[in-house]
């Protein structure tokens, strides 16, 4: 029976997670809309959780992040009326276990957090995480456990749909490699520059940010891909040492025991 759904309002998905202790039950997943409103999300939460036979009234408890302010509340709302108690919103004040030094950490998006906070727990520091999303982000942390600061870019799907959306004839295309990186047809050609490509910049952003966590031996630093297209990177490159999709979720549901979560 699951004892926790943890929630992460993404730029382009919503995705949720129901945990018993820290095991990981079941994942979904719905496209982020800043339309609906909480009833619409109540109902929509209902039916995806009732789809893999978890019963929301069962669940005692949540924990949410959100890099959307326009949806939080109305997220909150819904989980707030769906389980019959507020969810742990995480955010400023949260206990994390992790020092961030940034220039304004409350810059940093609640969903980076929980991955450093995940990733350290998980497989120690120096290590790098890449999360291939909206946007493909870095993160570095450190051995002693602080968040060092990024790198942030536009993600793949982002810059597939602005090649789409920014030229006259080229067309949208799933992103998976072609058999060679020189493209004998525009399609292959593009899917050449966006997978290839985005493998390259991975490789190249890791190596500058283990260069400078741990300059004396960069091979220290583990690297830790999660996101929706980190299994796209990763069939095309060895730069991953975990590969982990549910880090976040993982992180949130750490998140709640760190913060008084039982």
């Amino acid at each position: 029976m699951a004892k926790l759904l943890a929630v992460d309002v993404g730029n382009s998905n919503v995705t949720l997670g129901a945990f018993e202790g820290d095991r990981l039950l079941a994942t979904w997943r719905f496209a982020t809309d800043v339309r609906r409103t909480a009833d619409e999300h109540n109902l929509l939460l209902q039916g995806m959780l009732r789809s893999k036979d978890v019963i929301p009234a069962d669940i005692p408890a949540a924990v949410m992040c959100s890099v959307v302010p326009p949806l939080t509340s109305a997220i909150e709302n819904a989980l707030e009326n769906l389980l019959g108690v507020p969810p742990m919103v995480i955010g400023r004040g949260t206990r994390t276990g992790i020092k961030v030094n940034y220039d304004r950490p409350q810059d940093v998006g609640t969903d980076r957090i929980a991955d450093a906070v995940a990733a350290y727990r998980l497989y120690g520091g120096p290590c790098i995480i890449v999360d291939l999303g909206t946007a493909t982000v870095f993160d570095a942390i450190s051995a002693d456990a602080e968040y060092l600061g990024g790198a942030i870019a536009p993600g793949m799907t982002l810059a597939a749909e602005a090649l789409y959306q920014g030229t006259s004839q080229l067309r949208r295309v799933d992103l998976q490699a072609p058999e060679k990186a020189i493209g004998r047809n525009t399609t292959d050609a593009m899917r050449s520059g966006l997978v290839f490509g985005y493998v390259g910049l991975v490789e190249g952003m890791v190596r500058r940010f283990a260069a400078e966590m741990s300059p004396e031996d960069p091979s220290a630093c583990r690297v830790i891909g999660t996101g929706g297209l980190a299994k796209i990177v990763a069939a095309q490159s060895d730069v991953f040492q975990e590969v982990n999709e549910d880090l976040t979720l993982v992180g949130l549901q750490m998140l709640y025991e760190l913060n008084g979560g039982e």
